[in-house]
């Protein structure tokens, strides 16, 4: 529950925003099985909420040699775009949730895994973009999730403290981050649940971003 009116609200994108943590696992999925290596949701999971340089280290030391990841990822993004062209699935509640700040005057960012530049082209073509005030991605800071950097420069873009800032996030790597940055944190969990480890560092577990907008109503 949240009970204190934030000063700003800190996004995650993806699995948070944008619905697009099942296509990314689905497509490497179909691209690994594709170059012969033995992918598993476990595997995945190791990746949700890092930025891509780490997920490149994790995968080469998981596959070796053999996996041209560069060739991998890129044909898992064609994958992704030959199906949904310039869009992304919404998560429920994503859309009503940033007009609901923005309407009641709180700063909004994003502080995302993906490149500053691949944010906007997908925040764009669903509405979202202009509803932030900052959007600040891996390439942006020396360190990724779940380094607090990328939390640590949105509140400072939006000149907020930390702490006077509430971060939604859906991964383990993300809640870290957050958590290390001084924000308080609301989990809305995706493919990942919130482990007794997660929870220790959160204010609250939210089923959707609905359930996040209602207690935002409600706060003094």
């Amino acid at each position: 529950m949240i009970t204190t009116r934030p000063a700003a609200v800190l996004f995650d994108m993806d699995g948070l925003l944008l619905d697009t943590e099942r296509l990314i696992q689905a497509a490497m999925m179909a691209e690994m099985a594709a170059l012969g290596f033995g992918f598993a949701p476990a595997d995945y999971a190791e990746l949700i909420g890092r930025p891509e340089p780490a997920s490149r280290a994790i995968m080469q030391a998981r596959f070796g040699p053999g996996l041209d990841y560069d060739a991998m990822r890129a044909a898992v993004r064609q994958r992704i775009r030959d199906e949904w062209g310039p869009l992304r699935p919404l998560k429920a509640g994503a859309a009503d949730l940033l007009a609901q700040l923005n309407a009641a005057g709180i700063l909004c960012a994003v502080a995302t895994s993906s490149e500053q530049a691949l944010a906007r082209s997908l925040l764009g073509p669903v509405g979202l973009l202009d509803g932030f005030a900052a959007i600040i991605g891996c390439d942006d800071v020396a360190q990724g999730k779940p380094h607090p950097a990328p939390y640590l420069a949105a509140a400072a873009r939006l000149g907020v403290d930390p702490a006077r800032c509430l971060a939604l996030e859906d991964s383990h790597n993300g809640v870290i981050s957050a958590h290390g940055a001084g924000c308080q944190v609301v989990m809305v969990p995706d493919l990942l649940p919130a482990t007794p480890a997660i929870r220790a560092r959160l204010l609250a577990v939210a089923p959707d971003l609905a359930t996040v907008g209602r207690w935002l109503a409600a706060a003094a």
